[in-house]
This record gives C-alpha cells, sequence and structure tokens, in this order.
C-alpha cells in the first residue's frame, strides 16, 4: 500500500500568456502569446508534489474520455505510470478544466468547469484502494456537487469511511464562486458534519472566512487573533489540526489541546503527541530565487507540510517544510517541476534559505529563529 492516498478533484490547467491587465469585454480582441499547459486540481498537484519528494502516493480522480482527460492520463504517467492507474475515465463526460489568467502585476483570476469531478461521490473512493495507507488527503469539495449536496453528507460518509481504515486524514479546500451553487451552500454546516472525521483542515485565508464569516472579506482587518478565532472554530468543530495558507504571509498552523484528539493522531501517523498538543505556529514564506508562477503553490504547500507529517516533524519544522516546498513550486511555471527531492529541501532549509519578515504581528515564540531545522529528518 502507499503512504499516501490524494483523491478529489483534478483537471487540466491552461495558462494563456499575457502581456497586460485583461478586460473581457463584447466585441474586443485581447492579443495573448502562447498557451502553457499543465495538470491541476488537488490530485494531481498535490499528489505529483508528494510523488516528487520521495513519498509513495496512489491517486484517484476522475476524468473524460476526451483529449484533456488524455493529456493529464500521459502526464502523470511521465511521473509514473502507476500514478494513472487509479484515474477513472469516465465515457459520456468532460474532464475539468482551468482557465488562468494571470497578467503582470495582477493577481490571478480563474475560469473553471468541473466536469466529471461533478460526478464524484464517496463511491469513488472504494475501501481497498485506502485500507493500509496511512494518510488519506481531499481537495476541492466545492467543485464537487454531490459531495457538499445535503449539507456535506458524502463528504462526512467519506472521510469518516476513510478514518475507520486507520488512515489519518486531511481536506483541502478550494476557491467558491459566489455566484455557483456552491456560493449558496452553508459552508459551516458540511464542516460540522465533515470535520469530526478530519485530522488535518487546510484552506486558504480567503476560502475559509467566506466559508464562516463573509462580514470580514477584507483581508487587510485579518490579524492573528484572527487566525486563531478562525482555527479555534474549526478546532471546535472537531479538526485535530488547522493550517490555513496565508499566500505571501506564509502558513498559520494551530493544533488541539485536547489530549485525546492529539494522541489520535500520534497513533495514525508517527508525531509526538506532546510537541503537538496546543500548538500554535506561523512560519514565514522563504524567499525563491525566481518567481515562474504561484498557480498550484498552496497544494504544493500542503504537500511538504504532509511529507513532514509522515516523518515525525514538530508542528515549527512541519509548517518551515511546508512553506519551502511552496518556495519550491513558484520556481518552475508549472505547481510540480520545481519540487526536488526532500533531502535537497531539507539541505536548502539549512543552507540559511532567506525567509520573508513574520506576518501578523508573530511573538516571541514563534518567530525566533523560525526555521525548524533540527526536527527536519532527511
Amino acid at each position: 500500500m502507499p503512504d499516501v492516498v490524494v483523491a478529489g478533484h483534478v483537471s487540466f490547467d491552461l495558462f494563456p500568456v499575457l502581456h497586460g491587465p485583461v478586460v473581457l469585454e463584447p466585441g474586443r480582441l485581447v492579443v495573448a502569446g502562447p498557451v502553457r499547459l499543465s495538470t491541476g486540481g488537488v490530485v494531481a498537484n498535490t499528489g505529483l508534489a508528494l510523488h516528487r519528494l520521495g513519498v509513495d502516493v496512489r491517486l484517484i480522480g476522475r476524468v473524460g474520455a476526451d483529449v484533456f482527460g488524455r493529456a493529464v492520463l500521459d502526464a502523470l504517467r511521465e511521473q509514473d505510470p502507476a500514478l494513472a492507474a487509479h484515474v477513472v475515465v469516465c465515457e459520456g463526460e468532460a474532464t475539468s478544466y482551468t482557465l488562468v489568467f494571470n497578467p503582470p502585476g495582477v493577481d490571478r483570476s480563474f475560469v473553471a468547469c468541473a466536469g466529471a469531478n461533478a460526478t464524484f461521490t464517496a463511491a469513488d473512493v472504494p475501501e481497498r484502494l485506502v485500507a493500509g495507507a496511512r494518510l488519506f488527503h481531499f481537495g476541492y469539495p466545492p467543485m464537487m456537487p454531490l459531495m457538499y449536496a445535503d449539507g456535506g453528507a458524502q463528504l462526512a460518509r467519506l472521510f469518516e469511511s476513510v478514518r475507520a481504515t486507520g488512515a489519518a486524514t486531511s481536506l483541502d479546500m478550494c476557491g467558491v464562486d459566489p455566484a455557483s451553487d456552491a456560493g449558496a451552500v452553508d459552508w459551516e454546516e458540511v464542516l460540522a458534519a465533515t470535520l469530526p472525521h478530519v485530522d488535518l483542515f487546510a484552506p486558504t485565508l480567503d476560502e475559509l472566512v467566506f466559508m464562516l464569516d463573509r462580514s470580514t472579506l477584507n483581508r487587510a482587518a485579518l490579524d492573528r487573533a484572527r487566525l486563531a478565532s478562525l482555527s479555534g472554530r474549526l478546532i471546535e468543530m472537531g479538526a485535530s489540526v488547522v493550517a490555513i495558507k496565508l499566500g505571501e504571509s506564509g502558513l498559520y498552523l494551530r493544533s488541539s489541546s485536547e489530549r485525546a484528539s492529539i494522541d489520535d493522531l500520534a497513533a495514525r501517523i508517527p508525531v509526538d503527541a506532546a510537541s503537538w498538543r496546543g500548538a500554535e505556529v506561523i512560519a514565514p514564506c522563504f524567499e525563491p530565487d525566481v518567481l515562474a508562477g504561484t498557480t498550484g503553490s498552496g497544494d504544493a504547500t500542503i504537500a511538504g507540510l504532509l511529507a513532514a507529517l509522515l516523518r515525525g516533524a514538530d508542528p515549527l519544522a512541519a509548517a518551515t517544510a511546508a512553506t519551502a516546498v511552496g518556495a519550491c513550486s513558484v520556481e518552475a511555471p508549472d505547481p510540480t517541476s520545481g519540487i526536488p527531492p526532500w533531502e535537497q529541501v531539507v539541505a536548502r532549509i539549512q543552507s540559511g534559505w532567506r525567509r520573508r519578515a513574520p506576518a501578523f504581528g508573530l511573538g516571541a515564540e514563534a518567530s525566533a529563529d523560525a526555521t525548524g531545522t533540527a526536527a527536519l529528518a532527511p
């Protein structure tokens, strides 16, 4: 069995090269450069990142019987033929695709089609493909209507059944279009049903605010106290560890102080329960040598976090590894080809890799020499 099973959303991403800000207006032509193509979604991004870090991983997803689907499978097989073995080709369905608009000096925007992900259910993750794995990671339920329908019944059922196999469980999110069906969902209800079966919950700050408190969508108003408040609500719902991705500001990591919750996590993966109980860390980003593209860097960050957890890292070391892998990701145009083996990531950290200044009012207990290198086993 693999160490990690990654399941959920998979897509084919298209990145038109843009020369400046784009305003799409009726009848207007926008001149662009060549299009860059890449696999996308949590299955490809986090899954391939883990594979490149040396983690034995199994991928589960759905694609259509079309040219995009063939491209996704070919890209996975190029890394390792086994990676495509459990990505199901769905006749009569389209492969999910995403158009990524990333003009110079402007934040990214996306146009996404759910495709075959729209019919993904808990039954697409049979127990035989998970039993024996140490960790299960699932991502992007907002792009999977059947997983969030009925208050997230399918999502909760999936995590409950996977956790019963003995695997630790991890859940990632994605952005929500407010005008879509997902935008009308009571996400607090979905999370309340699912998080009792989730060990690690890893949303972005913007996703979390949209789901729990849309009245504070102005990110500038969010500080460490607000992060603590939001993560505290998630821990009360049942998550053992909350990792909030902060973009260029790094990663906020907080774990439950409940002994039973963390002891159970430590029974599933080889972490020291005492070091993880009641932890709170903010890990600043590392400075990349070159910024080639940021799409998928959040998925890569979580891959680094999961890889560190499987190696028994403490909270500071795990968050450090996560931001390091995220920084490696942005040094290549696609989400994963810039990620080296784990040993090289650790060596780069230990060589004194420069980091950005801490954000959100870091306290001395977390900011002093926030490298965590001593606990990062090669």
